[in-house]
């Protein structure tokens, strides 16, 4: 996360801290190049991709879709959305920053907004969100510790769930497939993610004063570089420890990993719904892990949002799992139209409507020179929390 200058007196953040208000983060050129890898990779894999795999009447199955699944569909990404403003709240929200439930929506749909419209590979929603944090009064240090805790425990869940489907559908458990490359071996490529994560979690939280020690007398260039760097493996490793002991708190984590637990769930929801809607129901195992094996094509860096990527990698790993074509290849449209495109319009209105929360902000003077804060105790047991052991 970067690390941006305390704001001034006022409550507003420094000429060097850019936000939406700021040409340089919705900059006319960033637009033009998202809108045009955005038109090319719909038009491949709507219009290019059904002829190179010869299913060139499945675009037109679409418009065979029964309405009442494809509402069910649409209200599951209604419940998405709660659940991801929840899963927010549960972080960032009550004693540790005073933002209200709209405030939080207007954050979280903006920043869906951002990370669908821009090219950055996601990054733009995670910019957005940081710089509505340090707007609110939330110091730098905790904002990115906070970040990095959101997005732990928004994909604990991705290992969590290709680990445990993978081997209770390898094992015959549940129904579906047993063939090692759709089952254990995504299950041990999450497995080692997640170790390696879990190292990165065990960094010490003075690591950047460790090396500042460590290099006094060797340059003072060569010590300023040196501990710049390692304050990216520290903020990782404090935002991971948040996030664990928020799960250790019910009477914070609680409703943080609710709403972890109910945005995923209400993802797949919206996947099974939309193969409902084509006359396929797809086993519990398949479409869990079908669904977090396409997701990963949300790597590729040059698709915004995973934009034709994700599509092509939902189509390919159900294919895997041998479903009929057409109907996938229908369905994971119509998932990614209520999924992906449909946040677009009330993210871009949440993204006025921020506009205006933040001049409040700003007038109210909230003021951001607090380095640290603490969660109360969970549970009675007396432990604080602490938010960034920088």
């Amino acid at each position: 996360m970067p690390e941006s200058p305390e704001g001034s007196p006022n409550g507003s953040a420094s000429g060097n801290e850019q936000g939406p208000d700021d040409p340089a983060f919705f900059s006319r050129k960033r637009l033009i190049q998202t809108g045009v890898v955005v038109t090319a990779m719909v038009v491949a894999i709507y219009f290019l991709l059904p002829q190179i795999a010869g299913l060139g009447d499945a675009t037109d199955k679409i418009a065979e879709a029964n309405p009442f699944w494809v509402g069910v569909a649409v209200l599951c990404e209604l419940i998405a959305f709660g659940t991801y403003v929840a899963l927010f709240r549960g972080v960032v929200g009550g004693d540790v920053l005073p933002l209200t439930w709209r405030e939080s929506y207007e954050i979280n749909m903006a920043g869906l907004a951002a990370t669908r419209l821009l090219a950055a590979g996601g990054a733009g929603g995670i910019a957005l969100t940081y710089w509505a944090l340090r707007k609110a009064g939330m110091p730098p240090k905790q904002s990115a510790c906070r970040m990095v805790a959101f997005l732990v425990l928004q994909y604990i869940w991705y290992p969590t769930a290709l680990i445990v489907f993978g081997i209770l559908m390898y094992i015959g458990v549940l129904p579906g497939s047993d063939e090692f490359g759709v089952t254990i071996l995504p299950a041990v490529i999450a497995a080692v993610v997640a170790a390696l994560a879990i190292t990165v979690s065990l960094v010490p939280s003075d690591f950047s004063r460790r090396i500042d020690r460590m290099e006094k007398g060797k340059g003072e260039r060569r010590r300023k570089v040196a501990v710049k760097l390692a304050t990216v493996p520290a903020t990782l490793a404090s935002g991971m420890r948040t996030a664990f002991e928020l799960v250790r708190h019910p009477s914070r984590g609680g409703l943080a990993l609710a709403g972890s637990i109910g945005f995923w769930a209400a993802n797949i929801a919206i996947l099974w719904a939309s193969f409902k809607a084509f006359g396929i129901t797809v086993p519990l195992g398949v479409i869990v892990q079908g669904f977090f094996i396409g997701m990963v094509a949300n790597l590729i860096p040059f698709a915004p949002a995973g934009v034709g990527a994700v599509d092509a990698g939902l189509i390919g790993s159900f294919f895997l799992f041998d479903l009929p074509h057409p109907e996938v290849f229908a369905a994971v449209l119509v998932y990614r139209v209520i999924a992906f495109w449909l946040p677009i319009p009330p993210g871009l209105l949440a993204f006025l409507q921020l506009r205006k929360t933040v001049t409040r902000w700003e007038e109210e003077g909230r003021p951001a020179d607090t380095e640290e804060q603490s969660l109360p105790p969970g549970g009675g047991s007396g432990d604080r929390l602490q938010s960034v052991t920088s």
